[in-house]
């Protein structure tokens, strides 16, 4: 039994490759259906071998990435076969047959939830080689979605940048396209991370990812919240007051100053015709002792009084100030009692 055991794993170590040769995988990826995956790999193929005591130099000829096999040899179906005319155009060989053997996926399915592994075939069976460990690749549905940052939501503030992702709960390396959503409202940015730079108060608010494909788990609302938003808003408030004090004030103004200039004209107005009334009535009292004066001197001179009160009625209506007109009369009437005499 022991040696039955001992010749398989023989036979298998033959058919995989020489010992020097190698494959490296990376780590086990996991991936949302509809998503496209790339399996990053290289490989050091064995140079060359001695044969009949010569050193015989390898070459890679053909290069092969199988699902479900452990050596993928001979019949097995391929993903991808260089030497294959069909091939799927899910699975794009990135590499080549020096020594990368980069393997991308695109539209992944369920089927594709399995383990892959990559063969190099030589122009002589010691250069075969084949690496068994493989790369396990997990394929879910329809995960839960969840939204991390890159800052801490309560400690955000205007001016800066702070970046969402969209990951899924149990499968967080490879997703398909990614939705963004704000307070249930479609976002212009899509993928599966979400920068916000500068921040400003319009940024606050409830955001969600989804599936573009598959919106059916949405992830729970996250809430960004900028610090200076409530301080905006009440110096938004505050700022309106100065604008209204200073429309109001501005219209007020002229309109104040206006009264006021028509205020004072009326009183110049009112004044003038107060004056007019005063210096007629001032003018009869003249007329009048002048003319009693006469009287009671007698005789021709009154004809003589009445010339002259004529004469200084007349200089008193051409000039419409009150002072120089009681110094003209004084003078006139000084000058009619001076002739008397």
């Amino acid at each position: 039994m022991v040696w039955d055991e001992m010749i398989v794993w023989t036979f298998m170590f033959l058919l995989a490759g020489a010992a020097s040769a190698d494959v490296k995988y990376p780590e086990p990826v996991c991936a949302v259906e509809g998503s496209t995956v790339t399996l990053p790999c290289s490989f050091t193929p064995l140079k060359s071998f001695t044969q009949d005591g010569k050193e015989v130099q390898l070459k890679i000829l053909r290069v092969r990435w199988c699902v479900n096999h452990l050596i993928c040899q001979g019949s097995t179906p391929s993903v991808f076969d260089s030497r294959s005319i069909i091939t799927n155009s899910r699975y794009q060989y990135l590499g080549d047959l020096k020594g990368n053997c980069t393997l991308k996926i695109r539209d992944i399915q369920m089927i594709d939830n399995t383990t892959f592994r990559f063969r190099m075939e030589a122009n002589y069976n010691k250069g075969h080689y084949t690496g068994m460990s493989g790369v396990r690749v997990t394929v879910t549905e329809a995960p839960q979605m969840r939204i991390t940052s890159s800052h801490d939501a309560a400690q955000l503030s205007q001016g800066q940048t702070v970046t969402l992702h969209c990951t899924a709960v149990h499968c967080a390396s490879h997703l398909p396209e990614v939705t963004w959503f704000k307070d249930g409202h479609p976002h212009p940015q899509s993928g599966p991370t979400l920068q916000l730079s500068p921040l400003t108060a319009k940024d606050s608010g409830n955001y969600t990812c989804a599936l573009k494909k598959n919106k059916k788990t949405p992830s729970p609302p996250y809430t960004v919240r900028v610090k200076e938003e409530e301080e905006k808003k009440d110096a938004g408030v505050g700022g309106k007051q100065p604008l209204i004090v200073g429309v109001v004030f501005g219209i007020l103004l002229p309109l104040l100053t206006l009264i006021l200039v028509l205020f004072i004209i009326r009183r110049k107005r009112s004044a003038a015709a107060v004056g007019g009334e005063v210096d007629e009535r001032h003018l009869d009292n003249i007329d009048n002792n002048i003319l009693r004066l006469a009287e009671q001197q007698g005789g021709e001179p009154r004809q003589e009084a009445a010339e002259d009160i004529s004469y200084v009625s007349l200089q008193l209506r051409h000039n419409s100030r009150s002072r120089p007109v009681v110094k003209e009369v004084d003078t006139v009437l000084y000058s009619s009692v001076a002739n008397r005499d």
